[in-house]
């Protein structure tokens, strides 16, 4: 059974920092991507970013390019996301998600039907 776990998410003052972890476990993909997506209240999910399993590829929303930056630790099949210069409006629930794929096209790499499991949820809230 595929598993996947979120920790890491709190409350930081803007500006700040969270890092992420993500700990997946039960899959033996050859090719997968594992990806975080965010859900702000009332809305639907946002890729935010993803990183290939063959490769490590990481690719970004642009609404967080250059200050959130993914990576992955094969050896503890985790992939972590590390969140600088938080705003007020990163606020929300964040999600990793994982597919079984070798390659997605750009339209579906932020796409969250993309994905088939996801983990729980980490709420991350930055106070302005």
């Amino acid at each position: 059974e595929v598993q996947l776990v979120e920790s890491g998410g709190g409350l930081v003052q803007a500006g700040g920092s969270l890092r992420l972890s993500c700990a997946a476990s039960g899959f033996t993909f050859d090719g997968y991507f594992i990806a975080w997506f965010r859900q702000f209240p009332g809305k639907g999910r946002e890729g935010v970013s993803c990183i290939s399993g063959s490769g490590g590829r990481t690719y970004y929303a642009d609404s967080v390019k250059g200050r959130f930056t993914i990576s992955s630790d094969s050896a503890k099949n985790t992939v972590y996301l590390q969140m600088d210069s938080l705003k007020p409006e990163d606020s929300a629930v964040y999600y990793c998600a994982l597919t079984e794929a070798s390659t997605l096209p750009v339209w579906r790499r932020f796409l969250w039907t993309s994905y088939k499991y996801w983990g729980q949820g980490t709420q991350v809230t930055v106070s302005s």
